[in-house]
């Protein structure tokens, strides 16, 4: 299924598309850990800038969009990590979103495998997102124990760090 969709490298001219539909990603995503006030404060716009930052990061950022039919409907990007403890040079999947409608169809593979190696590799996800954990797990990841609680629009969002 979705053999039609198409994974490429980010351009600075999706950052508009990318703003909206990571907006629409974090809706369906989180809309169970975060209360619709929170939600209602995401801006596409926002994001958006926040985009036209990213496609200029240099090379040891990858990330890749999932188009299907002239649309971006998911992203991956991931860098080496920052994370104190870990080896240098481990990476880190630092992000990746899919709309609902295409999770399950093998295009998330597809996002995960163009911008994470096989090898160590870390990442972090919401404690309470068990479609993730079971994507991540399919992909060898488990919990390492460690935990952090970041602020997300406002609120709190509890995290726990998945090695490979």
């Amino acid at each position: 299924m979705n053999t039609t969709v198409v994974v490429r490298p980010v351009e600075e001219a999706d950052a508009d598309s990318l703003g909206r539909v990571h907006a629409a990603c974090w809706h369906e995503t989180y809309d169970h850990l975060l209360t619709a006030a929170a939600l209602s404060k995401l801006r596409p716009e926002r994001l958006a800038t926040m985009w036209h930052g990213i496609t200029k990061r240099g090379p040891d950022y990858r990330q890749v969009v999932a188009i299907d039919d002239g649309e971006i409907v998911g992203f991956a990007g991931s860098s080496p990590t920052d994370d104190q403890d870990q080896p240098a040079g481990t990476r880190e999947l630092k992000t990746m979103y899919l709309l609902k409608k295409y999770q399950g169809t093998g295009v998330g593979q597809r996002l995960f495998d163009a911008v994470v190696d096989p090898g160590t590799s870390i990442l972090w996800v919401a404690a309470d997102n068990p479609r993730a954990h079971a994507f991540y797990a399919r992909n060898g990841y488990a919990p390492d124990g460690h935990e952090k609680v970041e602020e997300v629009l406002g609120e709190q969002l509890h995290e726990v760090r998945l090695v490979r």
